[in-house]
């Protein structure tokens, strides 16, 4: 899929919330606000999704792959100001490298996180300043092995909120699961018919 391609899906696709998550938000609780940055790169004439590894080391989810992101800050404006700063400081990407073209719905995770993701366009490569105290890894999925719904998988799970689906979408030697991979999910929901 191309830029242009995927901008004209984006912006006529209405935003829908989806079961699991109208499932979650029936259950109100406190939830601690954060956001990540969706960053789609035009290569070849085809969309990269920008990817990172989380530092091994971390406490809370070591190794495992994401978006930039994190908790929103006092000093952000918006969920868009949270996203460009956590990218920024994770991976060096300057949020003027970057052209923000909208958000999705919420997710709200079985741990109490909401999540606001924001989709990005980063116009041209540029060099990765990675803080390894963050992230082990930067790297990129073409957006074509989302659309590919084969390899989309996910297992219910047990949890005291009630059942839930944890997706998974393995991509080569990476388990892209979680709120990573439901994100995906809904992105791919939007952009396809």
């Amino acid at each position: 899929m191309t830029k242009d391609e995927f901008l004209h899906k984006f912006q006529l696709s209405p935003l829908l919330v989806n079961d699991q998550q109208k499932l979650l938000l029936a259950q109100p609780k406190h939830l601690r606000q954060s956001a990540v940055l969706i960053v789609l790169i035009e290569q070849d004439g085809l969309l990269q999704v920008l990817l990172t590894k989380r530092a091994n080391h971390l406490k809370h989810h070591s190794g495992q792959i994401c978006f930039p992101g994190g908790k929103v800050e006092q000093s952000d404006n918006s969920f868009i100001d949270t996203a460009l700063r956590e990218a920024q400081e994770e991976i060096g990407l300057s949020p003027d490298k970057v052209s923000v073209i909208g958000q999705l719905h919420p997710y709200q995770t079985i741990s109490g996180f909401s999540i606001t993701p924001v989709v990005a366009i980063l116009e041209q490569a540029v060099d990765y300043q990675i803080d390894n105290n963050e992230v082990a890894e930067v790297f990129q999925v073409p957006l074509r092995h989302f659309l590919n719904a084969n390899g989309h998988f996910s297992i219910d799970v047990q949890h005291q909120s009630g059942n839930h689906q944890v997706h998974f979408m393995p991509y080569q030697h990476y388990n892209i699961w979680g709120a990573t991979a439901a994100i995906l999910k809904d992105l791919i929901q939007l952009i396809t018919p």
